[in-house]
């Protein structure tokens, strides 16, 4: 499956975005689907994940009720709404896929191009 994220841009603490995350390719339906992040010097990290239908989705402490993921499979898209943004979410931020409701990195085995976010104080 192809991914393409877009919706990056340069926000002021406080503020919302949303990002979008289009999927080509395969059946979207049968893929859970990840957000993840990476800060410059830093690891990739898990943001959130979503599973197949939309009903489950899981999220770190870091985030939790700042940030809502969703998908519309009619459209092939997932969502990731993020709130209450901070310095610190300043970020390139990944969608993947995978066929498990997971939150291992090396469990996705599709990844979109990334996208910017950048969170001024």
């Amino acid at each position: 499956v192809q991914l393409q994220a877009s919706g990056g841009g340069l926000v002021q603490a406080g503020g919302s975005l949303r990002l979008s995350c289009a999927a080509s390719g395969r059946t979207f339906s049968n893929y859970a689907m990840g957000w993840f992040r990476q800060a410059p010097g830093k690891e990739r990290e898990f943001v959130g994940r979503i599973s197949w239908s939309g009903d489950s989705t899981a999220y770190p402490d870091s985030v939790k009720g700042r940030f809502t993921i969703s998908r519309d499979n009619t459209k092939n898209t997932v969502y990731l709404q993020m709130n209450s943004l901070k310095p610190e979410d300043t970020a390139v931020y990944y969608c993947a896929a995978s066929r498990a409701f997971v939150s291992i990195r090396s469990m996705y085995s599709y990844w979109g191009s990334g996208t910017l976010v950048t969170v001024s104080s």
